[in-house]
């Protein structure tokens, strides 16, 4: 704590120093045993008492024969977590150093003559201290206003009385404050567990419905392969058929072509006798051609390919059902993967 430096600033050393010397808890001046907390914040064991009791209420305290494992509170300026071990908050250290600069200020506040206004006055009678606290106004007032003002008629008490006993429940509200506010952080503690788990899960779950249309996508990409390649096998056959009968009546056309070209060289023979010596033999040959080679056709549709379409509207429905859970989308999940798997889908005849 830089004591040097905020007296520096301040035009009132005494005052500046006194507002360090103030407990978070009780709002007054440290009372020793003043304790220093692993943040470096101080209080009054008593004060700090108070709020680890109001922060652990099962911890049996100093002197029980029971053997705990300690406790824990939060320091009321920083809110840093302190954790004690089974002597609670008789375990902290003491801050001598605090304590000894409060008995050097109450020492030179002692020394010093009151001045003015130090006190509170009576606004009603300038000259009077309040010294009494009317119980009925709730108000502090002077004894002049007492005996001669407008608390005559109400009941009053000692205004050190009063003081202590608001002093007390302050604290107390501030030490349920406290545990309040320890709760409200273990809260926010577990929502952000609850956070991060979502998204821990979130991603997960994202991971394997990924890996779940991988596998679709690699089923309808081996299926589509699978039919591609049916096809261009039947492709492959009716066109190496229809090839082969073009050779076979390529070969018949080459050949009659021949058998043409010789008769009309024999019908230009002038002799008869050279004429006849072949005539004979080429109409055989000219009728066996035109007659009796009887070569392979190609049969009506032979070209159509309709027998591979496929009707996929069962499937589309499957993907559109596609949904979480075990209902319908579970089934209609089912269902598709039954269809793509091989084997389970033919074409339509």
């Amino acid at each position: 704590m830089d004591y040097k430096s905020s007296l520096i600033q301040d035009g009132n050393p005494m005052e500046n120093l006194e507002k360090q010397l103030i407990c978070p808890i009780c709002l007054e001046m440290f009372t020793k045993p003043v304790v220093i907390l692993p943040c470096q914040h101080n209080l009054c064991r008593k004060c700090a008492n108070d709020i680890f009791q109001a922060a652990n209420p099962y911890w049996t305290g100093r002197g029980s024969s029971v053997s705990m494992s300690g406790g824990r509170f939060r320091c009321p300026t920083c809110r840093h977590e302190v954790i004690m071990d089974r002597h609670g908050v008789y375990g902290l250290q003491r801050n001598l150093l605090v304590e000894n600069i409060i008995d050097i200020y109450k020492q030179e506040c002692s020394s010093r003559p009151l001045q003015k206004g130090s006190h509170p006055m009576c606004k009603e009678h300038e000259d009077e201290k309040i010294n009494i606290y009317c119980l009925t106004c709730e108000v502090p007032t002077c004894s002049m206003c007492k005996v001669f003002g407008v608390h005559k008629a109400c009941e009053v008490a000692p205004l050190q009385s009063v003081f202590q006993g608001q002093k007390i429940e302050l604290n107390n509200c501030i030490s349920m404050l406290v545990a309040g506010n320890d709760r409200v952080q273990t809260i926010i503690t577990q929502l952000e567990d609850s956070c991060r788990v979502t998204k821990e899960n979130s991603h997960q779950v994202k991971e394997e419905l990924s890996q779940k249309f991988d596998m679709l996508y690699a089923i309808l990409d081996e299926k589509k392969s699978e039919l591609l390649q049916r096809i261009t096998q039947e492709q492959e056959e009716k066109l190496s058929f229809i090839e082969a009968l073009i050779q076979q009546y390529q070969e018949q056309l080459d050949k009659s072509t021949k058998l043409v070209e010789t008769a009309i060289q024999s019908l230009d023979e002038p002799g008869g006798a050279t004429f006849l010596l072949t005539a004979k033999q080429l109409i055989k040959s000219i009728v066996e051609a035109s007659k009796g080679c009887q070569l392979g056709k190609t049969e009506q549709g032979f070209e159509n390919m309709d027998f591979f379409t496929l009707n996929l509207e069962h499937i589309a429905d499957a993907l559109r059902a596609i949904d979480f859970g075990t209902g319908k989308g579970g089934g209609g999940a089912t269902c598709l993967f039954a269809c793509l798997i091989p084997g389970n889908q033919h074409p339509s005849h």
